[in-house]
């Protein structure tokens, strides 16, 4: 038997967790990342994570194959380098080359959004599909491809860009430097703001309260939503609105099977689903809707983690062929 590990690294903690080859999560580890301490204490960290999960599972050294890592920021999968991560203040660190040299197997990373979505394609709600697109929302909106297993990257790996698609009509300034950018509006954030600018106008809502008591959030959204709060309501169907605006022009470049839906903003579920798949039937052409199917993600906080292993499993086996050729 093989198993690999994966790691979902974030910018507060990190998530190792022992996977079998049927993308089982058998045990796994969670620490904080304590990445101001430098990028030599984070890497030792995870190899020390990596051997207690050996320790505590009970398998041999040896059966373990790989290790993947899933990295907030622009990586470079090939070369095993993260490029740049603002969550974790790294730039141009050879990620795979210093933790294999530590834990003894090859190690593969790539993008934690894009690691999240692979595992949703391969052994979560999105499971025997074809095409697959994911999206992510949280603080921002982010989003991956998925073709008969394998991610789709584009130049410089940088597909996947979805909240930074300009929505019409919109004019907030976003945090890329342009205006009106999707994850201005769908993310937590862009719920928050729509509430906070709507409160601070004079709108009526049961959100008043926790708003004046500076603790609003989008949760507090979907509660009122449940509520029947008139402007809770707009909130979630106008950001379910642009999200179908914006999952229009994917659709119909690549065509997939299921429409993946995680992230802390996917807990909204058909609060937010149902005006995205009524602002589909209105934009999309029916074809491309007939067998489409939009849902929240299963995996949630292990998603990253079963992403990462699956990525390392698929990579090995790549790595493994080249060689024989």
């Amino acid at each position: 038997m093989s198993y690999m590990i994966g790691i979902d690294l974030g910018g507060t903690n990190i998530v190792c967790g022992l996977v079998n080859e049927q993308y089982e999560l058998l045990e796994k580890v969670k620490r904080p990342t304590d990445a101001a301490q430098g990028v030599e204490q984070v890497i030792s960290k995870m190899a020390e994570m990596i051997e207690e999960l050996v320790n505590r599972s009970g398998i041999k050294r040896s059966e373990l194959v790989a290790v993947g890592a899933g990295i907030p920021g622009f990586i470079d999968p090939e070369r095993g380098i993260c490029l740049f991560s603002a969550n974790l203040k790294w730039q141009d660190v050879e990620v795979a080359e210093l933790l294999s040299v530590k834990v003894g197997v090859p190690v593969f990373i790539d993008n934690d959004v894009r690691m999240y979505v692979y595992g949703e394609a391969m052994s979560g709600a999105a499971r025997g599909s074809e095409v697959v697109q994911g999206v992510t929302i949280g603080t921002g909106l982010a989003s991956a491809t998925v073709t008969r297993g394998e991610l789709f990257y584009g130049s410089r790996f940088m597909a996947g860009e979805l909240g930074h698609v300009a929505v019409e009509g919109e004019t907030e300034r976003c945090g890329c430097g342009l205006t009106g950018c999707l994850e201005t509006v769908v993310s937590a954030t862009g719920i928050v703001r729509q509430a906070k600018q709507a409160l601070e106008v004079g709108r009526s809502s049961t959100l008043r309260d926790v708003y004046e008591r500076g603790e609003l959030t989008a949760a507090h959204v979907s509660a009122a939503y449940d509520e029947g709060d008139e402007l809770a309501v707009q909130i979630m169907d106008y950001t379910g609105q642009v999200l179908g605006r914006g999952l229009a022009y994917s659709i119909s470049l690549f065509s997939p099977d299921v429409i993946v839906i995680g992230g802390g903003g996917a807990l909204a579920g058909e609060r937010l689903f149902r005006s995205v798949r009524e602002t589909l039937k209105r934009t999309v052409y029916h074809g491309y809707l007939e067998n489409l199917t939009i849902c929240q993600g299963e995996l949630i906080d292990d998603g990253g983690v079963i992403g990462s292993a699956a990525f390392a499993k698929n990579r090995l086996g790549k790595s493994a062929l080249q060689v024989n050729v």
